[in-house]
């Protein structure tokens, strides 16, 4: 391929930067969700009426609903598109509903092993297929090839090359060498496959800096075509360690208080606060519970918190917990597992790009400064599968579904409104890969009704495909469970039934209520019991340790009541940070 790179980057203003995207454009974006998004730039190129453009990322969420707004999308690929808490994205929503834009949802593996064989200069690169799911089906550039040799059956994905990545960073040195701080995604593989990457920063600064600032990922001067110097150039995510998320405006902006997204991220205040720049220092010893004072009654463990109990209980010492996307659920029930009976326990978070983090109070502001600081390694989405998935060593990784079949399959693709309409749902992320590559794959309902419990799901976005215990073990995975946790009841896959089969009711649930309550037949296990109600302590724990903002309830309420309570929960945050802050000073 033909880059646009040297071993000098050119320093150029932010319009120069630009200016420099075309019409026609395959486009990505590094970073991820909320953290070091190149919101500047994004506005920029939004505001000069580019169009036809390829958005090719893992993740859409805020990015491509701002070029979405703006017209100048003509086609997506991803592996997910949400807004992170604040819910479904409106934009790419309707694109995929209305089939107004092509899109094409791909395997977050296939996707990754696409950008190295650009990045190796190879035609295509072999890849694990997703078993059990039809994505590998819906991703035009991954064949299917026999291994003449082992008989196996592989992935073939083709080279995938990017015409331009832009990408937010805290420093570049004067050669142009640019500093990614924390979790970098695919920053990486992203930039090897691009023929240009344009990189916004926070600062410029003299060459040898960068040697001397501790742990950081260095890309270096000849994979970067352009730099500008755009100090809070991600706001309102975050760019550590300069500024952390500000919660409370993306709320603003993503309700159009203020107008459309490109105008709403134009109005003041365009900068981080002095308490949200403090809020990325935060060492995360500071983190501690007593700022974020629990609003949970002292009283009966609620659905919610059982939930989050009995996943944490599935964890012991050995275990390797990667946190996915969007999942407060089992980030909560990790951090309560290490707080309490598996100290041991080796917990990912931000897409495995945080790794061996400590348990830690679960906040919105200091979370990813909190777990950047504490773990033991920064890693991106692209090695983390090499080193970790693929290699079979993680042992949980709690997913929410959104539907979910006797047979374990999950659905997060798309489903039928009752008018007959299309609702187009996130997508898998990366659920189809790690459903088989996980030691035990985990699924949580936190409503569970016969919508959700169906007897065969529309589309497969993600199903165990390798189950016995010998296949697994073939294929290099550890031999373990699929689990379904809901509120009503435990699930576990039976062999012998070929179905997921109940082996625990929910604390005053009955078998009859769970019968009536699911859409396929229900088997119940022989030693199935009523589930213990959590003791005093681990509520405890629980409440007042690592989930007092109750970010955990965001799952289990409503439309209606999940504003008022994301409210509360973005203000108590807010609060408790300042709190932190000042304590500092």
């Amino acid at each position: 391929m033909s880059l646009a790179k040297s071993n000098r980057p050119e320093v150029e203003s932010l319009d120069a930067l630009a200016r420099r995207v075309g019409n026609g454009t395959r486009l990505s974006v590094g970073g991820h969700h909320f953290a070091r998004l190149p919101i500047a730039l994004l506005r920029e190129i939004a505001a000069r009426g580019v169009s036809g453009l390829n958005y090719f990322a893992w993740a859409g969420g805020l990015p491509l609903e701002l070029l979405l707004e703006a017209g100048a999308i003509s086609s997506i690929d991803i592996c997910f598109s949400s807004l992170d808490i604040f819910g479904l994205a409106p934009r790419f929503r309707e694109a995929a509903e209305t089939r107004g834009l092509p899109i094409v949802d791909w395997p977050a593996l296939s996707m990754i092993q696409g950008l190295r064989a650009a990045q190796q200069n190879l035609p295509f690169m072999p890849v694990q297929l997703p078993a059990g799911s039809t994505m590998a089906e819906r991703c035009p550039a991954l064949r299917f090839h026999r291994d003449e040799r082992t008989g196996r059956l592989i992935g073939l994905v083709e080279a995938q090359t990017i015409d331009t990545l832009l990408l937010h960073a805290s420093r570049a040195d004067a050669n142009g060498n640019v500093e990614i701080h924390g979790a970098r995604a695919l920053d990486l593989a992203l930039a090897g496959a691009a023929r240009q990457v344009l990189v916004t920063v926070e600062e410029i600064v003299p060459s040898g800096t960068l040697q001397r600032n501790g742990r950081q990922t260095i890309l270096t001067r000849n994979l970067v075509t352009a730099i500008a110097e755009v100090p809070g150039g991600a706001y309102p995510t975050s760019c550590l360690p300069h500024y952390a998320t500000d919660y409370i405006r993306i709320r603003e902006i993503l309700e159009g208080q203020h107008g459309p997204l490109a105008e709403s991220l134009q109005r003041p205040p365009d900068r981080p606060s002095p308490v949200l720049r403090k809020a990325a220092r935060v060492p995360d010893a500071a983190v501690i519970s007593a700022p974020f004072r629990s609003t949970a009654p002292a009283g009966d463990a609620t659905i919610d918190e059982v939930m989050a109990v009995r996943i944490a209980h599935m964890l012991d010492n050995e275990s390797f917990a990667s946190a996915g996307a969007v999942s407060p659920l089992g980030n909560v029930a990790y951090r309560l597992a290490k707080a309490t009976h598996a100290p041991r326990l080796l917990i990912s978070t931000f897409s495995c790009g945080h790794v061996d983090v400590a348990a830690g109070t679960m906040t919105l502001s200091l979370l990813e400064a909190m777990d950047a600081g504490s773990a033991v390694a920064h890693c991106g989405g692209d090695d983390t599968y090499s080193t970790f998935y693929q290699a079979g060593l993680v042992t949980h990784e709690i997913i929410g579904a959104a539907q979910i079949d006797a047979r374990g399959r999950t659905n997060n693709l798309e489903l039928s409104k009752p008018s007959g309409g299309l609702l187009r749902l996130p997508g898998q992320g990366g659920m189809s890969d790690v459903a088989n590559m996980h030691k035990n794959y985990v699924v949580y309902v936190p409503r569970h009704s016969p919508a959700t419990l169906v007897k065969t799901v529309a589309v497969v976005s993600s199903g165990r495909g390798l189950i016995f215990a010998e296949e697994r073990q073939r294929a290099g995975y550890q031999p373990g469970d699929v689990w379904l946790v809901t509120n009503l009841c435990v699930f576990r896959y039976d062999e012998r039934a070929g179905q997921l089969v109940v082996v625990e009711t929910m604390p005053g649930v009955t078998r009859d209520a769970v019968i009536a309550e699911t859409g396929f037949t229900v088997l119940f296990a022989e030693d199935c019991r009523e589930m213990e109600v959590p003791d005093a302590a681990t509520l405890g724990t629980l409440r007042d340790v690592i989930d007092p903002l109750g970010l955990r309830r965001l799952e289990f309420v409503g439309a209606r009541e999940r504003g008022a309570l994301l409210d509360e929960i973005l203000a108590r945050d807010a609060e408790g940070t300042r709190r932190i802050v000042e304590a500092m000073a």
